[in-house]
């Protein structure tokens, strides 16, 4: 347990941002489930409409450093590539 006032505040701090983040990733993984949805169904234009919206989340989460940058154009590429395949 926290033993002085900064402790206690850097403690409910924590948790607060651990809550944020938490909700940040959860988005993330949604639009890129989002994504593999859409290209499973077979509909290419529906499927580059979603990725369109799914890359600008990806960016935005990494510019907050919620994921690492290289993590993101990982995920970027292999929706890509996913959505290339797709004939």
């Amino acid at each position: 347990m926290a033993n002085t006032a900064q402790a206690r505040k850097r403690a409910r701090q924590a948790v607060k941002l651990n809550a944020h983040n938490s909700s940040q990733r959860s988005t993330l993984r949604t639009a890129i489930k989002s994504v593999r949805k859409a290209i499973d169904a077979g509909d290419k234009a529906a499927a580059m409409l979603v990725f369109q919206s799914s890359i600008s989340i990806i960016d935005r989460i990494a510019d907050k450093r919620i994921i690492h940058k290289n993590k993101a154009a990982r995920h970027k590429s292999r929706l890509s590539a996913a959505l290339k395949a797709l004939a």
